[in-house]
């Protein structure tokens, strides 16, 4: 049984979007926020932050809460989350690793460990938000896994079984269960997580997580790219164009923007994600769809759909391309510039949900993804340890950079802790290969992904090489 899409685009399909802002759709509902002003002068601080996504965001909050009393600022090179935090789907997930399956496959010894840590980072994040008072939508829905072709059905009961070795038991769905949830004809079933997955509105998430920072005498400069870092005796000078900072403490949360360390440039390939959200359903089109539960869903593919419902009636669908340029670009040139995914989007949309294909899409933007080869936050020292970084997400990270912050602060204060002593935190990721062979091999990749795809998930001699070198890639 074939996908229900040809990727072939029609006018039609070009035309859902035609209309939609170029912008991503949370940050465009949020509104428009008091800007931070930029950094200018010479500034001291205990701690300095580089990045204003939620990495950035929860390592000011946790330092706060280590020490009151310590002098935070945080420089973000645009407004607060107008990275990857402001731009991706709001799925918030207990996993640490990517997925269960990802990271048995890579750190089995200590799967116990990072599944419990996972579950408390999860659960410590809405407890935050709710002790913040972050209206952000959060939404304890759970998440869907569908299965679009017959072989992958098997594939839905192996995730189970696997989810019952760690004290868990999603839900199997069969076909009419499923589509008894959210109604697509092409879903097969379904594995529905109920635990530790939630959505999020992200930028509102972000906002709030800034407010609470600000209220706690944060000081947050927007608009100040950081351009170089520069030892200074005891401290770390972080320079901009107008400020320099000096800091005892540095944390680097970049995500995929250029990197300050020469020797991250490795480990991380800037990776584009493109999104449609439709216009608001009507009454006859939401009992149409179904969705009362409002859960995440996505599918098992290796180009693969994540969709979801909004607070306003809407839904979102992105995912399915990968998009790698060669040398890694990121700039706001390429957060509109995705065309073709969008088309793409567009005709799979209507394919799933042909009960709706003439609905409209009002947004349509992407954003870069900070991939690494172990699809998760991997983490390092420079400087004589007066610098650390939180960087790898792979897509995954709205849950897991609360992690990611704690554990980096962690590094650069030189605490002992159980996370910090796991492998999964002393060691780096198969780094990339420079260009052009990394562009070569990623594309590479692709391509052969999805011919997986089109021969019943068979990963040929190609992919099978790379899971064997540690460097398994998906989109």
């Amino acid at each position: 049984m074939a996908r229900p899409w040809s990727d072939q685009p029609t006018d039609a399909d070009r035309a859902r979007y035609a209309d939609a802002r170029r912008v991503p759709y949370w940050l465009d509902a949020l509104g428009p926020r008091d800007a931070q002003p930029p950094a200018e002068g010479t500034l001291e601080a205990d701690l300095c932050i580089v990045g204003g996504g939620f990495t950035g965001l929860w390592a000011a909050l946790h330092a706060i809460r280590d020490d009151p009393g310590r002098d935070v600022v945080l420089l973000e090179g645009a407004t607060v989350a107008f990275g990857a935090s402001g731009r991706n789907g709001g799925f918030a997930e207990a996993s640490l690793t990517h997925g269960r399956s990802n990271g048995l496959a890579r750190f089995p010894d200590e799967m116990d460990v990072l599944e419990r840590l996972g579950d408390e980072n999860f659960a410590g994040m809405r407890a935050d938000v709710q002790a913040l008072g972050i209206d952000c939508d959060w939404r304890d829905a759970g998440a869907c896994l569908v299965a679009l072709e017959p072989h992958e059905l098997a594939w839905l009961e192996e995730l189970r079984d696997e989810a019952r070795r760690f004290g868990e038991e999603p839900q199997l769905l069969d076909a009419a269960a499923m589509r008894a949830q959210v109604d697509s004809p092409a879903f097969l079933g379904g594995l529905w997580q109920r635990d530790g997955a939630a959505l999020v509105d992200p930028a509102r998430l972000a906002a709030g997580l800034c407010d609470a920072a600000l209220a706690r005498g944060v000081r947050v400069h927007e608009h100040t790219p950081v351009t170089r870092l520069e030892p200074s005796g005891a401290a770390i000078e972080v320079v901009t164009d107008r400020a320099r900072v000096r800091a005892q403490r540095v944390l680097l949360a970049t995500s995929a923007f250029p990197p300050l360390l020469g020797r991250i440039r490795a480990y991380i390939a800037p990776v584009y994600d493109y999104v449609l959200v439709t216009e608001p359903l009507t009454d006859a089109q939401r009992a149409a769809v179904g969705w009362s539960a409002g859960q995440g869903v996505s599918d098992l593919g290796n180009q693969f759909h994540y969709m979801r419902p909004t607070a306003d009636g809407r839904i979102l669908c992105g995912g399915y391309d990968a998009v790698y340029r060669r040398g890694g670009p990121v700039s706001p040139r390429w957060d509109a510039e995705g065309d073709a995914t969008y088309a793409r989007l567009s005709e799979h949309f209507a394919a799933l949900f042909p009960q709706l294909a003439d609905v409209r899409f009002s947004h349509a933007w992407g954003g870069a993804i900070d991939t690494c080869s172990r699809f998760s936050v991997f983490f390092g020292t420079a400087h004589g340890g007066r610098v650390a970084y939180a960087l790898g997400y792979t897509g995954l990270g709205v849950a897991a950079t609360r992690f990611g912050a704690r554990v980096g602060l962690d590094l650069l204060d030189g605490r002992d802790t159980e996370a910090t002593r796991l492998r999964y935190v002393r060691r780096k990721p198969v780094p990339f290969p420079p260009e052009p062979l990394r562009s070569a091999v990623i594309q590479l990749t692709r391509n052969r992904l999805a011919a997986a795809d089109a021969n019943a998930g068979r990963r040929g001699l190609w992919l099978r090489t790379l899971d064997r070198l540690g460097l398994g890639f998906d989109s």
